[in-house]
């Protein structure tokens, strides 16, 4: 029984190690003057192969909903937002800044989530409101963080700076300008994930099969993803790989999609999302660690200091979050309390009209 209550919390830390060896080793192999592009492109061809057979003989002898044309364009635009735009300017960052940038700059989701949902108007804000007033504040320290780590560099605290030589935006920035403008696609990496997970609540109402739809998405995605190499980088050398490094790297991210699919909707289905957000921070320390260890990458004031803010800010909306999944669950537990009293009144009122009805 004790095992059986902490089950998901191994999943979820055997996860968050899983996404610290994707961002680890897929910078190392993008300093081996790999394509991010073409990177993002046999990841996601990968984790297609590897969902489509589950998803295939989940729907054989079942009513399941068959995708018409509205949901094809509905899964090709969460492709295209959540998966294509999201990977190719996260792993552009990742090239640009650091491991330890990109991982701590992901603990941003939640609070842009909220930001974009209350300007969407799916999520309401009451200033006289202690929740409300903590998400507020959350996402305000979320931000200032991601400021910090992006404007203020700071002081270089351990190790050498790795340079990138193998990207496109170098050519068009300055040297001194690389560290804001990976921070600045890490940032917009991010919001677009946060728009994923808003539009996927609308695209799953149409084709509720989750399996079926991720395994769309990664074939759209890697579709996608192609199209945009080839028109960037038109020279098909790009496309080859020249270390089995690079081989591992594709195969293990592919492999991570699949898994961690499966995983975190386990733990989803088990604890809630909040749950499943709390780790988020623990894949940043692991990443930090390692990278600084044994991959010698610089480590600077800046980053430091913003990314104990971000997630300090992470923390503090999970509260405000929690604490509305609290009073949504007390207002449901009365509504049934009260439909329940409501007909135990009923019955009771029946059974004390028909001894009288009998004896007429």
């Amino acid at each position: 029984m004790g095992l059986e209550n902490y089950k998901p919390i191994i999943v979820m830390v055997g996860c968050q190690f899983l996404y610290a060896g994707v961002t680890l080793s897929g910078r190392a192999a993008l300093l081996q003057d790999f394509s991010s592009r073409v990177f993002v492109v046999y990841r996601q061809f990968t984790a297609f192969l590897l969902i489509a057979p589950f998803a295939f003989f989940s729907r054989r002898g079942t009513n399941a909903r068959a995708m018409n044309w509205k949901s094809f364009f509905l899964i090709s635009l969460l492709s295209l937002i959540g998966v294509t735009i999201n990977q190719n300017v996260y792993f552009e960052g990742l090239y640009l800044a650091s491991s330890s940038a990109a991982s701590a700059l992901g603990n941003l989701v939640p609070a842009i989530t909220f930001t974009i949902a209350y300007f969407l108007g799916l999520e309401k804000v009451d200033l006289g409101n202690v929740r409300s007033l903590g998400k507020i504040m959350g996402a305000c320290l979320c931000v200032s963080g991601a400021v910090i780590m992006a404007v203020l560099k700071g002081s270089k605290l351990l190790n050498m700076e790795l340079l990138p030589r193998n990207s496109i935006v170098l050519h068009l920035i300055g040297e001194e300008d690389r560290w804001l403008i990976g921070c600045l696609f890490l940032l917009a990496s991010t919001t677009c994930w946060s728009l994923w997970l808003i539009l996927q609540v609308h695209v799953t109402s149409y084709y509720p099969d989750n399996l079926s739809l991720t395994a769309w998405m990664c074939l759209i995605a890697a579709v996608q993803s192609a199209i945009f190499t080839f028109i960037i980088e038109p020279d098909l050398n790009t496309w080859k790989l020249t270390s089995s490094f690079q081989l591992f790297t594709c195969f293990y991210a592919g492999v991570v999609s699949a898994l961690t699919f499966f995983g975190q909707a386990w733990c989803i289905g088990r604890r809630g999302p909040l749950f499943s957000a709390m780790f988020n921070p623990l894949c940043t320390l692991i990443v930090t660690i390692f990278a600084c260890i044994f991959m010698h990458e610089e480590l600077y004031m800046g980053s430091l200091t913003g990314g104990l803010a971000v997630i300090i800010g992470l923390y503090v909306v999970l509260w405000g979050k929690a604490k509305d999944h609290e009073l949504i669950k007390e207002e449901d537990t009365k509504k049934h309390q009260n439909h329940a009293n409501g007909q135990n009144e009923a019955i009771t009122s029946v059974d004390l009209e028909q001894p009288l009805l009998s004896d007429n």
